[in-house]
């Protein structure tokens, strides 16, 4: 529950476009206010559901549909004080750049950007589009020195750095103790691994691992229900490999859904690939195991638990390991030890003080190709104002309905299948 604070009373608005992205921006509003947020929702392919919504913790009746290009008008008829925007990196730098090209009010909001869960790529490219922002949370002091650093090279105010621990991690409760045998939950993610032969895998040594050992449940968490929508498209759900096996499945072995929370409360240990639930497990204190099985690999994103003390393997986790996580890594990651209380400091120390137009490291002079088609993209002009909307025949219609099907599609389905031809 949010203590009195120099920010009682601040109104706060989000846009956010995906279900992670809400949760963190939905979490990240509620440290710095009481009062509900104003809820602006980016139209995408990646649309969350209405139980998506709600379990982010947003009331999907106030939840109001915005282009990038209506947004700042939107802010300065509802005046609120503080803007979260939960977008990737390219969406943050649309929002920048139509406040920088609209805004004509004496005073705006305050804009804070930051990152959903680990940062184990893009970096530089993800720190740049978010360049501008008046706060940008890092999520451990790894991260945050590493965005000083990058900033200050840039002729940025890295003041702008606040370091925070990931917002759902300050309700995250200890282990406690289970009464039975606790579970092995295997977090799944929605594209790593992506092969449908890697996926089927995970399923067999899962079930394996549920025969071997009856006294213990074995539970595949996935992140979402049948048709809905993840930040990450899905090209072989679980639920469609499990349904196609010719096997009698373990009485111990079942696939869960809803909170991740509720997951790890059943756990003895968590072991993923390299999902945002190991933070959880992690910061829970409860046995973590990033599996090896498929190798280490900067694709698939467990590269990033390098040091940890919580690589392992199937073939171990049959024998009985319970990898727990390194103090000095996890404390540096900020899983432990790491108070909140930053972002509310920052954002106090900047209300009343006049705010100019953000100032972005993607501009006409230095990336002008660049930032033509990041802004077109989002529907924005040169200027950052809406785009002329164009008007199209029926058969272009069609043909953008066949595109976005392929986009929608090909991503997850078709390009990953292309690229095992290639290899």
């Amino acid at each position: 529950m949010l203590q009195s604070s120099p920010l009682d009373g601040v109104k706060v608005a989000v846009i956010a476009d995906t279900d992670s992205r809400w949760k963190w921006a939905l979490a990240t509003a509620k440290q710095l206010s009481s009062v509900p947020p104003e809820l602006h929702l980016r139209e995408t392919s990646a649309r969350p559901s209405q139980r998506q919504l709600i379990e982010a913790g947003a009331d999907p009746s106030l939840v109001r549909q915005v282009r990038i290009g209506e947004l700042p008008a939107a802010l300065a008829e509802s005046r609120c004080d503080v803007l979260i925007i939960g977008l990737p990196g390219s969406g943050v730098q649309a929002v920048l750049q139509a406040i920088a090209g609209q805004w004509t009010q004496p005073t705006r909001p305050i804009l804070v950007s930051g990152y959903v869960g680990i940062i184990y790529e893009r970096l530089v490219e993800g720190l740049y589009h978010r360049a501008g922002s008046d706060v940008i949370v890092a999520n451990s002091p790894a991260d945050a020195r590493a965005f000083t650093g990058l900033l200050t090279a840039a002729g940025f105010d890295p003041s702008a750095v606040v370091t925070e621990p990931l917002p759902f991690l300050g309700s995250a409760a200890p282990a406690a103790e289970l009464d039975g045998v606790g579970a092995l939950t295997f977090a799944a993610q929605p594209d790593v691994p992506a092969t449908k032969a890697d996926r089927n895998y995970i399923v067999t040594r899962l079930i394996e691992h549920a025969r071997r050992h009856p006294e213990q449940p074995v539970l595949l968490k996935v992140r979402g229900v049948a048709k809905e929508r993840l930040t990450h498209p899905e090209p072989h759900p679980y639920q469609r490999l499990i349904a196609a096996r010719k096997e009698e499945l373990p009485a111990n072995f079942s696939v869960i859904a809803g909170p991740m929370s509720d997951a790890l409360d059943r756990s003895a240990v968590l072991v993923t690939m390299s999902s945002t639930a190991a933070v959880e497990a992690i910061h829970r204190g409860l046995p973590t195991g990033i599996l090896t099985d498929l190798g280490i690999r900067e694709e698939m994103g467990n590269h990033y638990f390098a040091g940890s003390g919580c690589y392992v393997a199937f073939d171990e986790l049959a024998d009985g390991a319970t990898p727990l996580a390194d103090p000095a890594w996890a404390a540096d990651r900020g899983l432990t030890g790491l108070a909140p209380g930053a972002l509310v400091e920052r954002v106090a120390a900047l209300r009343g003080t006049e705010l100019g137009a953000p100032q972005c490291f993607f501009t006409e002079q230095r990336s002008a190709v660049y930032l033509k088609r990041l802004l077109a993209e989002n529907g924005l002009d040169a200027d950052g104002r809406p785009a002329p909307m164009r008007k199209h025949s029926l058969g272009g219609r069609v043909l953008r309905r066949l595109a976005r099907w392929i986009y929608r599609n090909g991503y997850g389905v078709v390009a990953p299948a292309l690229r095992r031809l290639g290899a």
